[in-house]
């Protein structure tokens, strides 16, 4: 594993505040005031950004600057599209090479096990990271590092959302979401596996309001401001 950089911990930091709602869709991420809240020079800040513009992350926009992606409903259905196709060809491959006996399904359960952990501690980031490590475990066991290198391009995207759901789902209920998968991958029957995927990535993930739960944020988040500001 490469060292951890500054540029990885202002990603990291990003990534983590957007998926426990501190920043939403469409808030302004301000370089200097990030630098300075990280005790960091400006450089790495900047380089992070770039990074994260590149991965579809934040928007550089002229007289408005640099902000986090606004989220719509055509942007959350193509993601979904394309994490169902990644991740249909990446159980589809794994499970035909075989790849999905004890030791595999035994992988898989310990990434729930973290889930888990993390949604007992209501850990919004720590649980969508856990997500979002299961599923990349998921990729890996296809042997396809196409499909790995894809699929890696959508993983910062897919943790915000997963983190962004926890304000409107349970994460009990998302954990056994994620034992379902593991217990139809290790039966090996590749019509099943495309079904679960589909209901949970596809079925599940439509049935998250995300909009309505952001704009619910966003008025919190304004009344928790103007508390402050009177006290």
């Amino acid at each position: 594993m490469k060292p951890r950089t500054l540029v990885d911990a202002v990603i990291d930091e990003i990534v983590a505040a957007a998926a426990s709602s501190r920043i939403l869709p469409g808030d302004r991420i301000v370089e200097a005031e990030l630098a300075q809240g990280l005790g960091i020079s400006r450089v790495p800040v900047r380089e992070a950004l770039r990074i994260l513009e590149s991965q579809g992350l934040v928007v550089n926009e002229p007289y408005k600057g640099i902000r986090l992606r606004s989220v719509t409903q055509e942007r959350i259905d193509h993601l979904i599209e394309a994490r169902v196709a990644l991740e249909t060809a990446a159980a589809t491959r794994a499970i035909v090479a075989g790849r999905n006996g004890k030791r595999e399904v035994q992988l898989l359960h310990r990434h729930v096990d973290e889930l888990e952990l993390m949604g007992a501690r209501g850990d919004a980031y720590g649980f969508a990271n856990a997500d979002t490590s299961f599923h990349r475990a998921l990729c890996q066991l296809s042997g396809n590092e196409v499909i790995c290198d894809l699929w890696e391009m959508l993983s910062r995207q897919l943790t915000i959302i997963v983190g962004l759901s926890t304000l409107g789902k349970r994460m009990a209920d998302i954990v056994e979401e994620h034992r379902t998968l593991v217990r139809v991958f290790g039966t090996g029957n590749l019509e099943r596996m495309t079904k679960a995927l589909d209901d949970h990535i596809n079925v599940q993930t439509h049935a998250v309001d995300f909009l309505g739960l952001i704009a619910q944020r966003r008025s919190e988040r304004e009344a928790e401001r103007k508390l402050a500001t009177k006290t």
